[in-house]
């Protein structure tokens, strides 16, 4: 074992955080294509590509047709460039798949090997119960440990602060370089390994084993080796899988069934595997099946890019369906502190006497609070802070008990508290209430405020009206909640009057108030019991039981560890409102995979046009009807619809990792743009394309 000493402890650590580790990379990185391109070749085991079973059947098609190939090139029988021409798009078709698919990843990757820069070797200072230090590498820190980190040193593990107040350098999770504050108690005692102390000394709680950080698991999430398919994508594999299955049966009795036609013609000829396998590939809905992969990592990646961890896959496309939001009163609709924003003299006092006092009362009230009085009274009255101390001033502390604060200044007790508290106050001295403070107070809780009385000794002088301000723009972002669909409820301990007047100044649909964590969660159970997805924000221990119940539980990278680990997601900016993007995000994402799978099954009907015909012309002349497009020969036609089909993939590529452009429509208006852009688009795309492709084709005599 190390030797021991005592604090403090002069160890100076540099700062390995990047400056902003996590900012967007453009979408076509040469660094990312390169890496994407060695992935592509690597993807193309076959226990890799059997999970996606559409380029899988590609794959098994390309290898039939290289074998073919290979026998006739050996053989010397007959014409083998059409064949190889086939063969090579048919690889290339994989391969632009598994390009697509990479391209998503490495995204992931490159900001995975920026946070894994993060995790060098780090000296962590282990406190025991004497007092005594243990100096020790991070990575035999265990849960349960305690650390003690000062100005200047890295955090060496994820943890709670027990015991101080620092500021603390996050940029290696957020990408913000302006510190934040971490103390004890509350909801922002959690501290993340890898961060930096800027200031002051704390005492930290190690809640994490080494391999089970947060930063272990940024990094696995970010790479996509913890991605699972979300219901939504393995239902939509299950069904390209069985067209798949379908059309392979379809394509594999051709040959039997063009064998008996020509021999009842006596003339014709058989289809080449080369023409059957570019059927198959053609009919198979090959545009999805190589892009679906692609779309659910860029959603996470966009995510990612919003600062937000999504846990898996299936909490950003449940954002996409959300129907009721759950979002906390303060810190999310208000500003998160209660500003003064007028006074209410009693009859008989001048409301500068109750702003002198007010003030007085404040001068050592370091709350926001306190804080927004003293300057309320300079700004309608100009009245300055003052210096009281040399006047034998005692300043009275707020507590629980009493439910005020103040200031003694020889015999005047100046006081500032609850409406009650300050009522009691008076009538002990021997004054008296007028009947206008209850009358002032009530009227303000009505408007949503909290009245907060001002007394000097035994008289009372009036009342502060402190207001919870919603912030700007907020009424606007919930109208756009609502535009697509979603049901807003805020959430707050407030009284119903206050939680009324809010909620109707903010524009939420529904309010919930005096909520206590059990609360909470019965009213997220009724939700769903009724069908509906909830999405909830929440930092604090008691959103614990909250978040885990909710489809989407974002919690604040500012909360405790309960909260981030209830979550689905982690808001690494701790912006409660984000979870509007989210939702934003979550709808790209289903919106994207929608519109390319309308696409990719409407441009299969241009391909049919191009390759049936070419297949059957030489046995059943009438087809050559149905050549519409006048390509010039079954070789150019095969060649050219199994080239586009290749190409196509490739073109959609930047589409599925930036996503369709949402805007908050209704359901039937957004499935009319859809079928209009993507559905007819589909189907009108191929045929100038394949035709195009057949021209190039005989010009260069190649087919």
């Amino acid at each position: 074992m190390a030797a021991t000493t005592q604090i403090p402890i002069p160890v100076q650590q540099q700062s390995l955080l990047p400056s902003n580790p996590r900012r967007s990379r453009p979408l076509f990185d040469w660094e990312i294509i390169r890496r994407a391109i060695a992935e592509s070749f690597v993807k193309l085991n076959p226990r890799t590509l059997i999970k996606n079973p559409v380029m899988f059947v590609v794959e098994a098609g390309a290898f039939l047709v290289t074998t073919f190939l290979m026998r006739d090139a050996i053989a010397g029988n007959g014409q083998i460039g059409f064949s190889f021409q086939v063969s090579l798009w048919l690889w290339f078709t994989v391969l632009f798949a598994n390009f697509a698919e990479a391209m998503a990843e490495a995204r992931g990757k490159a900001q995975a090997d920026t946070l894994r820069k993060t995790k060098r070797d780090v000296i962590a200072k282990r406190i025991f119960g004497d007092g005594s230090v243990d100096l020790l590498p991070a990575a035999q820190l265990r849960s349960g440990d305690v650390v003690i980190a000062e100005a200047g040193d890295l955090i060496p593990g994820d943890g709670e602060v027990i015991d101080g107040i620092a500021t603390i350098d996050e940029s290696v999770i957020t990408g913000e370089s302006a510190p934040v504050i971490r103390e004890s108690g509350g909801d922002r005692s959690a501290v993340t390994g890898g961060t930096k102390v800027l200031s002051d000394q704390i005492r930290i709680r190690i809640t994490s084993n080494p391999g089970e950080t947060f930063l272990d698991r940024m990094i696995a999430l970010v790479e996509g080796a913890e991605r699972q398919k979300t219901p939504n994508e393995t239902a939509l594999n299950i069904l390209i899988a069985g067209l798949t299955l379908i059309f392979l049966l379809a394509v594999a009795t051709l040959d039997p069934f063009a064998t008996y036609a020509v021999v009842s013609a006596g003339s014709g000829s058989i289809p080449a595997i080369a023409v059957l396998v570019s059927l198959l590939v053609c009919l198979i809905p090959t545009t999805i099946g190589g892009l679906l992969s692609a779309i659910g990592i860029a959603g996470m990646d966009r995510v990612m890019q919003d600062n937000v961890l999504a846990m898996s896959g299936k909490a950003v496309e449940a954002s996409g369906d959300i129907d009721t939001l759950l979002l906390d009163k303060t810190g999310t609709i208000t500003l998160g502190n209660r500003q003064a924003v007028e006074f209410i003299a009693l009859p008989g006092v001048e409301e500068r006497e109750l702003a002198d006092a007010a003030q007085l009362s404040s001068l050592a009230d370091e709350t926001p609070e306190g804080r927004s009085i003293v300057i309320l009274a300079k700004e309608k009255h100009g009245l300055r802070g003052r210096e009281i101390g040399d006047r034998e001033a005692q300043f009275i502390p707020f507590s629980a008990y009493t439910r005020m604060s103040g200031v003694n200044i020889g015999d005047r007790q100046l006081r500032k508290g609850a409406t009650q508290a300050l009522e009691h106050f008076v009538r002990r001295l021997g004054g008296f209430v007028p009947k206008e403070f209850a009358e002032w107070s009530d009227r303000i809780s009505r408007l949503g405020g909290t009245p907060l009385g001002v007394a000097d000794g035994p008289q009372l002088l009036g009342l502060i009206y402190l207001k919870d301000i919603v912030k700007g723009g907020m009424k606007d972002r919930i109208a756009q909640l609502r535009a697509m669909g979603i049901r807003s409820v805020m959430v707050t301990g407030d009284n119903p009057l206050t939680a009324a007047a809010i909620a109707s100044e903010a524009g939420v649909d529904d309010f919930l108030a005096q909520a206590t964590p059990a609360d909470k969660l019965a009213y997220i159970k009724r939700e769903q019991a009724e069908g509906r997805l909830v999405a909830m924000t929440g930092d604090g221990t008691n959103d614990a039981p909250a978040l885990a119940q909710a489809d989407v539980g974002l919690a604040m990278n500012t909360g405790t560890m309960a909260a981030k680990e209830a979550g689905n997601m982690v808001d690494l900016d701790s912006n409660p409102t984000k979870l509007i993007e989210i939702v934003a995000i979550g709808k790209q994402l289903l919106i994207t995979r929608g519109a390319l799978t309308t696409f990719s099954i409407a441009n299969d009907v241009a391909k049919y046009f191009a390759i049936i015909p070419a297949m059957f012309m030489a046995t059943y002349p009438a087809l050559a009807k149905f050549n519409i497009m006048g390509l010039h020969t079954p070789q150019s036609a095969v060649l050219a619809a199994v080239i586009f089909n290749a190409l196509i993939i490739i073109a959609l590529v930047p589409l599925a990792l930036r996503g369709v452009k949402y805007r908050p429509i209704g359901a039937a208006s957004l499935l009319r743009r859809n079928i209009l852009i993507y559905g007819i688009g589909g189907i009108l795309v191929p045929f100038p394309g394949i035709w195009a492709i057949d021209q190039l084709l005989v010009l260069l005599h190649l087919a």
